[in-house]
């Protein structure tokens, strides 16, 4: 996400920091990340927007929610921050065109900084450390991309198909190649639509070559604006019908618990539970209720 010009990167106090958009978590990944983070530190600020609440300074989570929680976990009550003015509707859309760009190029983006760290003349062993990763994961992800391997960086962008596979498919001689997609399944990596894409992109890749040819780039369709809004606005209308039904069910609460009261208030109602042996309710719903009149 590209920061404004009036940005600036501060420690921030963990406690104080909102997270407005929460998405659940691989915890595979997490833990990847985790471990990452306690070996080398973290490599990449959050980014907070801050605002005025009734304690004092708050800051509501435009990105970085997976960062946040591992320095959480790690025990540290503050953590480096880009610290942005932005109203909280305008921290909700930040934050879902980060995710929705996370969703798209998170891997292919992995490539070309390591690509680019070569390029900037970086080691193979120091991109390693630098990045956390394996030394022979670096070299593949290298050998994908100096070795024109246009078809598998595809398939890695469009999310079909993990950097790790797609380097062993790239490593492995023909024969080879069903065993790779064998055990990519039994690691479940690719699994249903994935896995049916990857036997197709194999066998184009057997009879045309590794590379994209300039007529299949044509057919091409890269995330367009029109379509971010569009997802922007199904994201909308999912949270409007949460928001809905939450006010439905308060509202069928308050009835009940009303209703109740009422009932508790009534004498020949009370006697006649106790007749049939029922003297309590549900303790949550008893604690919504109150206590019955004299019980006090």
């Amino acid at each position: 996400m590209p920061v404004p010009a009036a940005a600036k990167v501060q420690s921030v106090p963990i406690a104080l920091i909102d997270v407005i958009n929460p998405r659940a978590r691989n915890r595979k990944v997490f833990r990847e990340m985790l471990d990452s983070i306690a070996a080398i530190g973290l490599k990449r600020p959050i980014t907070v927007a801050v605002r005025q609440g009734p304690q004092g300074l708050r800051y509501d989570l435009i990105c970085g929610q997976g960062r946040l929680e591992a320095f959480r976990e790690l025990g540290q009550v503050e953590i480096p921050a880009v610290v942005v003015d932005a109203e909280t509707e305008d921290c909700l859309v930040m934050s879902l065109v980060e995710n929705v760009a996370r969703r798209q190029h998170q891997a292919i983006d992995l490539l070309h900084d390591i690509d680019g760290m070569r390029r900037r003349g970086h080691s193979d062993p120091e991109i390693a450390r630098k990045t956390g990763l394996s030394l022979e994961y670096v070299r593949g992800v290298l050998r994908l991309l100096t070795g024109g391997e246009t078809r598998l960086l595809r398939a890695v962008e469009a999310g079909q198909m993990p950097v790790s596979v797609a380097v062993e498919i790239a490593e492995a001689e023909d024969a080879n190649v069903q065993r790779v997609l064998h055990e990519a399944y039994e690691k479940k990596l690719l699994r249903g639509h994935n896995l049916m894409s990857a036997k197709r992109l194999i066998e184009v890749r057997r009879s045309q070559g590794p590379r994209v040819k300039a007529n299949e780039r044509r057919r091409l369709r890269p995330l367009s604006v029109d379509s971010l809004l569009r997802t922007y606005r199904q994201d909308v209308d999912k949270k409007r019908m949460i928001v809905r039904d939450a006010t439905n069910t308060r509202g069928m609460l308050l009835f009940v618990v009303e209703a109740l009261r009422a009932l508790r208030a009534d004498e020949g109602f009370v006697n006649l539970l106790r007749a049939e042996g029922l003297y309590t309710m549900p303790a949550k719903l008893a604690e919504r209720v109150g206590p019955a009149p004299g019980e006090a």
